[in-house]
């Protein structure tokens, strides 16, 4: 009977805590988002893998939804598109001569990030949670 109980009240908390945990990268909340993994592309060159930081990227960046910015601890850049979609959000902005798009899974927080300019451009891979 007790072990019977545990699997209703395991599968009760899963069924409510589902929508809340999806909750989270929907647009309503602040998101601190740490880029992972960088790949660094030139014309006419392959692709290069890197640690974002040996691309300039910060440790972390936070993305304000409301206030509709993404900032790192040097910058601050306004979100000038923003798109939600069932499953992802897309950010788009410019900051020192490059055009920048965020990919946001809504399901997980998993984030793809590109920079690019007429030269090449960086890609980078990370989390994101809520702050």
């Amino acid at each position: 009977m007790r072990s019977t109980l545990g699997v209703i009240c395991a599968t009760l908390a899963v069924a409510f805590a589902s929508p809340v945990l999806g909750g989270d990268f929907d647009g309503s909340k602040r998101l601190i988002c740490a880029p992972v993994q960088a790949m660094d592309c030139a014309i006419g060159d392959d692709c290069v893998r890197a640690l974002p930081e040996d691309v300039g990227a910060p440790a972390f960046m936070r993305i304000d939804f409301e206030k509709k910015t993404v900032s790192g601890p040097q910058r601050t850049s306004p979100v000038l598109f923003m798109e939600k979609t069932e499953m992802q959000l897309l950010l788009q902005g410019t900051e020192l001569g490059y055009a920048w798009t965020i990919a946001l899974d809504q399901a997980n927080g998993k984030m793809m990030v590109t920079l690019v300019d007429r030269e090449g451009a960086f890609v980078m891979f990370g989390s994101c949670t809520p702050l």
